[in-house]
């Protein structure tokens, strides 16, 4: 059945999944603040500032006005970056007021807020009133928005508490070569999506030092035994880290040259500063702040994550790589399941 979608945030996923919402037969208007890159969506059908050879749909609707894009709208997919996640989230929630709407929110974001380390979710249901909500949903996943523009093949999952709703979210983005499956554990889900973005720039900080195979598994796997262990303190089921938010976009993130974190880890590792790598990306690198947050989390619940704090360390205390990578190997020896 056709949907009325509102997509907030027209970088290269969020402009992709709504493009893939068109195609899947939905009314979608595209929300993005910068009135050049919404005139270069409608009248050219292009992005050239995040997915330089795709060619959107001439259905596909952009727009600078918020409260436009999200009139009528049944959902409502938010694709932000997390430090511009609640700023968005409360703009949202007085359109939805004056409007008088209630609308299924669904987010694809993915990190920790700074200072308070909260998931998106948690940020979205702080902001958004309850009776302009009737869900909120996380789509998280491996999915580089460069596959699915290329109708690459794609598995997510569609989280929420209530399973009806991720079931919704399920049928309206699915299609022959994008794949949902469903899952209650929306906290799992989140810890997934953001941690694994520290562990891709550890990834790409090998490969930037000439490291091999061995050690690029090595990493993601004890990397994975780090994002379980935080989740579950916090409530999450062990086994979404198994799935396709835990280390499905993991493997898919630390292992490919798409992912910006990826491409700054590997800059770090061939000497280039962080400051530098943060200007030169020009976009978001989640994983930089993600870092940060989870370590302050981790010393705060007092759970060990070795990878997570030699990172922070790198990043925020200037320390050599090299000496960080030493110190995580010659380490007091342990069990694998500790």
């Amino acid at each position: 059945m056709a949907e009325k979608i509102a997509v907030l945030g027209a970088g290269s996923w969020g402009s992709t999944l709504a493009n893939m919402l068109v195609e899947n037969g939905h009314t979608v208007m595209l929300w993005a603040r910068n009135q050049e890159q919404v005139d270069q969506l409608n009248q050219q059908h292009i992005n050239p500032n995040y997915m330089q050879h795709l060619v959107y749909s001439d259905q596909l609707v952009a727009t600078t006005d918020m409260k436009a894009a999200v009139k009528d709208a049944s959902v409502i997919l938010i694709v932000i970056p997390t430090k511009g996640l609640r700023q968005v989230a409360k703009q949202l929630n007085t359109i939805l007021g004056e409007l008088n709407q209630q609308s299924l929110i669904v987010h694809a974001t993915k990190g920790l807020e700074q200072n308070t380390y909260k998931r998106p979710s948690e940020m979205l249901a702080e902001e958004i009133a309850p009776e302009y909500r009737s869900a909120i949903v996380v789509l998280s996943g491996p999915s580089h928005a460069e596959d699915v523009a290329i109708k690459d093949m794609t598995a997510v999952t569609a989280a929420c508490e209530d399973l009806e709703k991720a079931k919704q979210v399920q049928e309206l983005f699915s299609n022959s070569y994008f794949r949902v499956y469903t899952n209650d554990d929306v906290i799992g889900a989140e810890f997934g999506a953001a941690l694994k973005n520290i562990i891709a720039i550890g990834a790409g900080a090998l490969q930037g030092l000439n490291y091999h195979d061995n050690a690029r598994a090595a990493l993601i796997t004890r990397g994975l035994a780090e994002i379980r262990r935080l989740g579950v303190a916090f409530g999450a089921n062990p086994m979404t880290f198994i799935g396709l938010s835990g280390v499905g976009d993991l493997v898919v993130t630390a292992t490919s040259k798409n992912s910006r974190n990826w491409r700054a880890g590997y800059q770090l590792g061939q000497g280039q500063k962080l400051d530098d790598v943060i200007k030169n990306m020009g976009m978001v690198i989640e994983g930089v702040y993600t870092t940060k947050a989870a370590y302050e989390l981790s010393r705060k619940r007092q759970v060990k994550m070795p990878i997570t704090e030699s990172l922070y360390e790198v990043l925020y205390e200037d320390k050599d790589i090299k000496d960080a990578i030493s110190q995580l190997m010659n380490r007091d020896l342990t069990s694998e399941v500790e």
